[in-house]
């Protein structure tokens, strides 16, 4: 078999699900497993593909997703005879279906129905362990300049929400809102997450929302972008991720910070 995949997560999936071997063009962006993808030609941007390339390199299936990439670019493929996969999960149960449904494009049915049960098993363990328990108010931070959050339609909120944490912006209209930070500093979170990606925030910028809207500083963390974002087979790491920072968090919160 031959693929394309041209999302990173999705790169990542190929691979454990044992047909990393058989990708024959992925993006500039796929950097996992790092070892291996160095090899692998790189077909453009996710956003800026070479459909031209990704023609003559006559794949099997081209593996997409709805956000990271464009529709016009999935229609392009699509004319030019190309079989895609495109997938969108915006939640974790969402995540182990869309599992499921590439294993079998991939004709990889078995090892997508392991990874996604214990999507589902994490999933259900970090739920019933939330019951009960204080809810902690969370900002999860993904852009700079200007500010922007995500709402409660995106996958980072999911994983978070079910860890027990409450969204200062999920009921914004848009999936990720821009932000004043007098917003920030009103809603009072517990937790302010500052997302590695697609801002690579530092601690410097902790410092920096912290001077400006008076929220402690030791209620800001710098959070893993790839376990809060990318679904797939990281998606387990990134529900046990998620649970230890809320639940850092409200021990935190207990211990008077």
């Amino acid at each position: 078999m031959r693929i394309v995949s041209l999302c990173p997560s999705l790169t990542e999936l190929a691979f454990d699900l044992g047909r990393g071997e058989e990708l024959v063009g992925i993006t500039d962006y796929c950097v996992h497993p790092a070892e291996k993808v160095g090899a692998i030609e790189k077909v453009g941007g996710t956003k800026t593909p070479k459909i031209a390339r990704i023609v003559e390199l006559r794949p099997d299936v081209v593996l997409l997703n709805e956000e990271e990439n464009r529709v016009e670019d999935a229609e392009a493929l699509a004319a030019a005879g190309v079989r895609t996969h495109a997938s969108f999960p915006r939640d974790v149960q969402g995540t182990a279906e869309m599992v499921r449904s590439i294993g079998e494009a991939l004709g990889r049915a078995e090892a997508a129905e392991a990874i996604a049960r214990d999507i589902e098993a994490r999933a259900a363990r970090v739920r019933a362990a939330a019951v009960g328990r204080r809810a902690v108010a969370f900002a999860y931070l993904i852009w700079r300049k200007p500010w922007m959050a995500v709402n409660r339609d995106t996958f980072a909120h999911a994983l978070l929400a079910q860890a027990g944490g409450t969204n200062v912006f999920a009921d914004r209209a848009e999936r990720y809102p821009t932000f004043e930070l007098q917003d920030l500093e009103s809603s009072r979170p517990d937790l302010v997450l500052l997302g590695t990606e697609p801002y690579p925030f530092q601690e410097k910028h902790a410092e920096e929302i912290a001077l400006a809207t008076g929220i402690a500083r030791e209620r800001f963390r710098i959070a893993d972008g790839e376990y809060l974002s990318w679904h797939g087979s990281r998606t387990p790491a990134g529900i046990d991720y998620a649970e230890k920072l809320i639940a850092g968090a409200r021990q935190a919160r207990s211990d008077g910070a």
